[in-house]
């Protein structure tokens, strides 16, 4: 790490809905010495930011602001060389992430963000990882509600299972909260880009090593009944998988032969065909160009649920995990899933990139292969429960 730079942290985003959630955060729960900036491209917003955060802690009425924009790389690197950690939350990624990747990478300065959107990763890999190794950098992606829960969850559990065989981890994930504008515009760009998806996913495939004699899976599962939660399993088919199969990859904890399964539970059949026919017909309704701009502008950029809203949130991810003869049942669970909780998990692991003595790693890396137990310890003290349950 770069001790000499100005700041330890700068939040580059402040001035969405989910920054400004994390500025709030840092502001009431971070330590006194941690030296931090918010970055932005319109410095008026910023002003606005930082006196929100005067009004929980006065001493951050002097919050040092930066003025950066995306489409300016020379505003970009200058952030990037005055910051040992770079937090960003300005999505869609796939549109507006990666020169920040590429500042940072060059920079040799840690990066993390809250995406969920795997066309984004898999790209940021195969343009900017091997520079990342080169400078040390630590390319952190889903450090949000993706895939924070489910990769820490999976760590978790398998910890508690013989490493010395083969190990299998289904996830079972229930939330209750409302979407923002900035998740809901990255949601319905994914949608709109499998193909590109798809390619981005092959490219990696392509130069990605595999881990040397082991053998590591994320496999879609089947719709059916789990008697023993009485709900329904309907596979899920997010970043969360593939996360957690490069966390096992990264770390022989996982056993010679690790296989994982990811599903959203519901309790109703109804529901579950329901929502199968939903998501078909946004999926078919976002690749034609005016119905896309149209469902777009259905929420504008900042917009979010109220304070209110949020506190009628809640996560619950349960985790079934199976090895050398035992079983293990565990469950992940907290608050607002997309907002307060994001922003806790993702000011919590800039804070462990920024101060806690972590494994050796470089490039594009898991929230599990960078940070591990440092990070699964400040989430329980943070108050996100991790437990193991009757089995």
């Amino acid at each position: 790490m770069r001790a000499d730079r100005p700041y330890d942290l700068v939040l580059f985003g402040a001035t969405g809905f989910t920054g400004g959630l994390t500025a709030e955060y840092l502001a009431r729960h971070a330590p006194d010495r941690l030296r931090w900036a918010l970055a932005g491209r319109n410095p008026d917003k910023l002003a606005a930011v930082r006196n929100r955060l005067a009004a929980i802690d006065p001493a951050l009425a002097e919050l040092p602001l930066l003025t950066a924009d995306v489409t300016d790389p020379a505003s970009l690197r200058a952030v990037a060389e005055c910051a040992r950690v770079v937090a960003s939350t300005v999505g869609p990624y796939v549109h507006h992430g990666e020169p920040l990747v590429a500042a940072c990478a060059a920079a040799g300065t840690d990066y993390l963000d809250i995406t969920g959107e795997p066309e984004f990763v898999d790209r940021m890999y195969v343009r900017h990882h091997a520079e990342a190794v080169r400078t040390g950098a630590r390319l952190v992606h889903a450090c949000g509600f993706d895939s924070i829960p489910h990769d820490l969850g999976v760590w978790y559990t398998v910890k508690q299972l013989p490493a010395d065989g083969p190990i299998a981890v289904d996830g079972y994930v229930r939330a209750g909260g409302r979407f923002s504008a900035g998740t809901y515009h990255s949601v319905l760009t994914a949608f709109s880009r499998t193909g590109e998806t798809s390619r981005a996913a092959r490219a990696r495939r392509a130069m990605e090593p595999g881990p040397d004699g082991r053998r590591v899976r994320a496999v879609p599962g089947k719709v059916g009944r789990v008697r023993e939660f009485g709900q329904w399993a309907v596979p899920l088919p997010t970043i969360d998988p593939q996360v957690v199969r490069r966390s096992a990859a990264a770390r022989p904890e996982y056993g010679p032969d690790f296989r994982y399964r990811h599903f959203a539970a519901m309790k109703r059949l109804p529901t579950v065909l329901v929502a199968g026919v939903g998501l078909a017909g946004v999926v078919g309704l976002v690749k034609v160009a005016p119905t896309r701009r149209w469902l777009l502008g259905r929420l504008a950029s900042g917009q979010g649920p109220t304070a209110e809203q949020r506190a009628k949130s809640w996560f619950r991810v349960r985790f079934v995990g199976t090895g050398g003869g035992r079983r293990v049942v565990t469950e992940v669970a907290g608050g607002d899933p997309g907002y307060d909780e994001t922003a806790k998990m993702l000011a919590e692991s800039a804070l462990c990139l920024a101060f806690d003595d972590l494994p050796e790693t470089a490039g594009q890396v898991t929230p599990v292969a960078a940070m591990g137990d440092a990070l699964l310890d400040r989430l329980v003290r943070a108050g996100i429960t991790f437990r193991t349950l009757p089995a």
